[in-house]
């Protein structure tokens, strides 16, 4: 404490000595526990955001399975198959697989008979359609024996897909191995219907060669009929002066 005095004129200021006072830390337990429950808020809001940004990784990783590629491919198998099978049909012999080609020949072969052709005609046009008959039935097993050739690549394809659809990583995979299974299947189905062609093809020549066979005989028959009947006449066989 300061204090001020009058001594005789002179101004004397005096100090005294004020005691110092302890100093103690308050601790305020309200304001504590607030900021505790606040930091706990912070702590659980970053958690949810971490188990949010973990949720949407785990999406963008199914769904980048989901548009994998499917790492197998038959499609050039097919494609060759289906070549070699459309070549052999190609091949057939004579009569074609032509809707042109068949009413050109079959007209010339089998529907042009008549009894003012000549026997060489005749003959010429059987040898035709005997040829085109066997043509046909030999086409025939080469096509079967070209279908029964295709299974075990169809096998082995079809194992392949089926263990690639079994392990897919993702939509797409599977989705493609199951479109090439059905293309695996469209191929098969091709080799049936070109095998059902070939025999309905040789059965037909055959038929058609039969009933030309009926017509050509009808025309024998009429051109020999054409020649003059044979006219009987006395024949004299001994001398009737001996």
């Amino acid at each position: 404490m300061r204090r001020v005095l009058f001594f005789y004129g002179v101004v004397v200021i005096s100090f005294s000595a004020v005691p110092a006072r302890a100093q103690w830390a308050v601790f305020d337990s309200a304001n504590f526990g607030q900021n505790v429950l606040q930091a706990a808020r912070a702590l659980q809001q970053i958690d949810n955001q971490i188990t949010s940004l973990a949720n949407q990784a785990q999406m963008l990783v199914n769904q980048a399975k989901n548009l994998a590629m499917l790492p197998l491919s038959t499609l050039s198998t097919l494609q060759s198959t289906i070549s070699q099978t459309t070549a052999l049909l190609a091949q057939a012999q004579n009569i074609a697989y032509s809707v042109t080609s068949v009413e050109q020949q079959y007209q010339q072969a089998y529907t042009s008979i008549s009894s003012s052709m000549s026997d060489s005609a005749l003959f010429s046009q059987a040898q035709t359609r005997w040829q085109n008959a066997v043509g046909g039935f030999e086409d025939a097993l080469k096509m079967q024996a070209r279908a029964v050739g295709n299974i075990p690549s169809d096998s082995s394809a079809m194992t392949q897909l089926v263990s690639a659809s079994q392990s897919s990583a993702g939509a797409l995979q599977a989705a493609q191995a199951g479109n090439q299974l059905l293309a695996l299947q469209s191929r098969q189905l091709s080799d049936v219907v070109a095998v059902l062609s070939s025999n309905g093809r040789a059965q037909d020549l055959d038929r058609a060669r039969e009933a030309a066979a009926e017509a050509e005989g009808q025309a024998q028959y009429e051109h020999f009929a054409q020649h003059d009947a044979y006219v009987p006449g006395a024949v004299s066989v001994f001398n009737d002066g001996n």
